[in-house]
């Protein structure tokens, strides 16, 4: 009788049994032996023996730390060495920290809350809350005003032109927003501290916009105020641009002044740009089973971590819309219009987009830097992003880990989520049209093209079920020509659909995020000693002003320095309790100093 192979119910562990009947010579043993070594040995292959004894995550003994993450030095001013640390002494006495909280308490008590629905400049009177704001800065930022050319575009929006002594140098673009979101009058009584007091405890700072986002604004106006008062002038120039309407948008803010942007500085015109950075737009799920990957500067897993936004995901809001007969709901039909819509919308949630992690996208680079420097990684996971960068198996593997937390998984797919409905008139008619909006939040490796596809192909077979003709994004999907029993039509719902933004450069050679995280770095040195802080390219969950900046420089950076430390994650954003610590403020203008003074004496840029 031949040998044979079995393999042991679990499907592991292949042991070979040779045959009872009769004994077998040496040579015969030996051969039969021999055979059913290389038999194992192939089935051992088969099952993969490292994936056996790890889990399918075998330690990577050829790709540091370095290799996945790599970190630049960190880069103080060197021509302005002597002036920076003038300035640095400054910054830490206590008439600087009350003069800081003054200059922003102060600009939080001034609303400047913007709407939804706002109608032009001029015609709807809320945005004449900005005009008061305008006369705030104007008396607290006498320097600046005195030193920089300033232009308002569309009444509100702000540019500041800080003129360098060498033409040839592209600008330096920083940007941030004067508005904030509204207080629901509701809420007012479970503030702390009332939203617009501005109120200081001795080490937090309260009110709406405290962060999000007049600590950007102010920040920036408090380092030129304190640069030109001590003597600086640029070699680069630097312009500053305030929109006002960021929260509603941008339509008729950060849109007119990249219009002025264009026109006078031209395309690609600006060495770089940074614009506030990240923030959440709803609650995380405590504790994070993976990570915390939004703040822009914060504790993740034991060791502090940056996190400029290098991309923002694309936008599209899909409106379902389903017509059909009307009349009397006393003879109604199998299905009414709302009937037919729910079960639309049913199979939308019932297949959502699948998620996956690309190598080369801001947040697998993200997740590389967590595998190469956060202490506090769960080994499996390192394990498997040290292989991601060869093994398609471990990348999948990673995902697996990774889409446990449901705000990573959210942050690297197309999202959807039906935020809207409406259908019918009155209980006893029969409604005539019924439609919906899907909101979708574009993954940065996929398009608007791809999105359209996708809802278009999802819903072509109940449109046929329904017997409803089809039109997507105003093609003919149908082309029956058999009368159908009504119509199902998708759009955009407000024609403001976007493509995810292109993702900065964070190579090596990118001389722009070198600076950036050089600076970052020494701004972590300047203020809490040593440089132990991790800068790792990230993405924002929504979208900031920068959507319409695209064209002045391929270099745009969603970050301003606003350390959190690992206690309110933002939770606070747009929310009650707005907070900032001003030890955190402080921290903010210095970042913004060393930014100003490496991008002054920079050659590569």
């Amino acid at each position: 009788m031949a040998p044979t192979i079995v393999v042991e119910k679990d499907g592991l562990l292949p042991s070979y049994t040779s045959a009872p009947r009769k004994s077998l010579s040496p040579l015969r043993a030996t051969i039969y032996l021999a055979l059913a070594l290389v038999c194992t040995c192939s089935a051992l292959w088969s099952l993969d023996l490292p994936e056996l004894l790890h889990g399918g995550l075998s330690e990577s003994e050829d790709v540091s730390a370095a290799d996945l993450c790599p970190q630049p030095s960190a880069l103080a001013p060197s021509k302005h060495a002597a002036f920076w640390e003038t300035l640095n002494e400054t910054y830490a006495t206590d008439d600087f920290a009350s003069r800081a909280v003054e200059w922003l308490g102060g600009a939080i008590r001034v609303p400047t809350q913007s709407f939804d629905k706002m109608g032009p400049i001029g015609t709807d009177h809320r945005w004449d809350a900005f005009g008061p704001f305008h006369d705030y800065i104007l008396s607290s930022f006498p320097n600046v005003h005195a030193t920089l050319a300033l232009t308002k575009v569309n009444t509100y929006g702000l540019i500041y032109e800080w003129k360098g002594s060498d033409d040839s140098l592209k600008p330096l673009l920083l940007a941030a927003h004067q508005d904030v979101v509204p207080v629901n009058p509701d809420t007012v009584d479970e503030w702390t501290h009332p939203p617009f007091s501005g109120h200081f405890d001795g080490e937090l700072l309260w009110g709406r916009g405290t962060s999000d986002d007049k600590n950007g604004l102010i920040g920036i106006l408090s380092t030129v105020e304190t640069l030109i008062e001590n003597g600086f002038k640029p070699t680069r120039s630097v312009v500053l641009a305030f929109g006002f309407d960021e929260e509603t948008s941008g339509l008729f803010g950060a849109a007119k002044l990249a219009d002025y942007l264009l026109e006078n500085f031209g395309e690609n015109a600006f060495a770089m740009l940074v614009d506030e950075g990240g923030k959440l737009p709803w609650p995380l799920e405590h504790p994070c089973k993976v990570e915390c990957i939004l703040g822009d500067y914060m504790i993740e897993h034991g060791k502090a971590f940056a996190t400029p936004g290098i991309a923002e995901k694309g936008y599209l809001d899909v409106r379902v819309e389903v017509e059909s007969p009307g009349g009397h709901s006393s003879v109604p039909p199998p299905h009414t219009t709302i009937g037919i819509l729910s079960a639309l919308l049913v199979h939308f949630e019932a297949n959502p987009y699948t998620p996956r992690l690309g190598r080369g996208t801001p947040i697998y680079q993200k997740s590389l830097c967590l595998a190469a420097h956060a202490p506090g990684l769960p080994l499996d996971l390192r394990r498997a992003l040290q292989n991601a960068v060869k093994s398609d198996k471990a990348l999948r593997a990673a995902e697996k880990l990774l889409f446990q937390d449901r705000m990573f998984k959210s942050l690297v797919g197309t999202t959807q989520a039906i935020d809207l409905i409406q259908g019918g008139v009155k209980t006893n008619a029969l409604p005539e049209s019924a439609w919906a909006v899907v909101n979708h939040r574009i993954a940065t490796d996929s398009s608007l093209d791809e999105v359209k596809e996708h809802d278009t192909n999802l819903l072509k077979d109940l449109a046929s079920e329904f017997n409803l003709s089809y039109t997507a994004f105003g093609e003919d999907i149908t082309g029956q020509d058999k009368p159908a029993y009504g119509k199902l039509r998708l759009s955009d719902a407000w024609g403001a659909g976007l493509t995810p933004a292109p993702i900065t450069p964070t190579d090596k050679d990118a001389a722009p995020y070198q600076l950036l995280a050089g600076t970052i770095r020494a701004t972590y040195n300047a203020h809490r000693g040593g440089d132990d802080v991790v800068v790792s390219p990230g993405i924002m969950s929504g979208n900031t002003d920068t959507r319409y900046y695209w064209k002045l420089t391929p270099h745009i950076f969603r970050y301003n320095h606003h350390y959190t430390g690992n206690s309110t994650l933002f939770q606070d954003i747009h929310t009650v309790n707005e907070f900032i610590a001003v030890d955190a403020y402080i921290e903010m203008i210095k970042f913004f100093t060393i930014l100003i003074l490496n991008a002054d004496e920079s050659t590569s840029l």
